[in-house]
C-alpha cells in the first residue's frame, strides 16, 4: 500500500467518524452520545476514534466543521446561481431557517452543543469563534457584491453581518423550540424585513414569494 493510498484511507476513515459524529450528536445531544457510539456505528474501536480526534470535545467541533464545509459548499453552489442581492439574502435565510417543525437542518442541534460547550471549555469556544466568523464573512460577502453591482449604496457590510448574524440564530433559536410566536414563515419574514431596512431594499412576500427590489430615494422602485 502507497504513502498516498494510507493517506486516502485515513481521510475516508476520518470522514465516516466526523458524519457518525453529527449524526448521532444531531439524534441524541453532546452529553448522550459516547466515543463508543461512534465508534460501533463506523465498526471500529473507541481507541481508534481517540487515535483520530483525542477528546469528545474535538469531535464535536470536528463533526461540525464537517457539517459546516458541506453547508458551505451548497451555498456557494447556490449562491453562483444566484443574481440579485435581494434573492442572495433569501436564500442565505432559507438555508439556515427551518421551514417546518420537522425541517430544521441537523446542523442546529451540533450548533445548540457546541455554545454549551464553549461556555465552559476554551478550546471549544476558540473554535466556535472562528465557526461564526466564517458565517458572518459570507453574509458580508453577499452584501459587497450587493454594494459592488450597484444594486445598494455603500454601507458597514461587516457590521451588518454581526447583527444580521445574531438576529439569524435568535430567530433559529425560537423555531428550533417550537415557539407559538416565532413559527418558520414570521422567523423569514422578521430577518428579510430587518435586511431590507437596513440595506435599502424594498422587500415583502408576495402570494407565498418574496419580491425583493432595489429602494430609490424617492421611494419609487430603482
Amino acid at each position: 500500500m502507497t504513502a498516498r493510498t494510507l493517506e486516502t484511507t485515513h481521510d475516508q476513515r476520518r470522514d465516516q467518524m466526523l458524519v457518525a459524529a453529527a449524526e448521532l450528536i444531531a439524534q441524541r445531544g453532546f452529553s448522550e452520545t459516547r466515543i463508543a457510539d461512534v465508534a460501533e456505528r463506523v465498526g471500529a474501536s473507541p481507541a481508534l476514534v481517540i487515535y483520530y480526534f483525542g477528546t469528545k470535545d474535538s469531535l464535536l467541533t470536528g463533526a461540525l466543521r464537517y457539517s459546516e464545509d458541506t453547508f458551505y459548499s451548497a451555498a456557494d453552489e447556490m449562491l453562483g446561481r444566484t443574481a440579485s442581492l435581494g434573492e442572495r439574502l433569501e436564500m442565505l435565510v432559507s438555508l439556515c431557517m427551518p421551514q417546518g417543525e420537522d425541517e430544521l437542518p441537523g446542523s442546529w442541534g451540533l450548533w445548540f452543543d457546541l455554545w454549551t460547550q464553549a461556555f465552559r471549555h476554551p478550546e471549544v469556544a476558540r473554535d466556535r469563534i472562528e465557526l461564526d466568523q466564517r458565517w458572518r464573512n459570507t453574509i458580508s460577502r453577499v452584501v459587497k457584491d450587493g454594494i459592488e453591482a450597484g444594486e445598494i449604496e455603500a454601507l458597514d457590510a461587516d457590521g451588518f453581518s454581526v447583527t444580521f448574524a445574531a438576529l439569524l440564530d435568535g430567530l433559529t433559536i425560537q423555531v428550533a423550540l417550537r415557539d407559538p410566536v416565532v413559527d418558520p414563515e414570521r422567523a423569514f419574514t422578521i430577518a428579510m424585513t430587518f435586511a431590507a431596512r437596513e440595506l435599502g431594499l424594498e422587500w415583502q412576500p408576495t402570494n407565498g414569494r418574496n419580491k425583493t427590489q432595489r429602494r430609490s430615494d424617492d421611494g419609487r422602485d430603482g
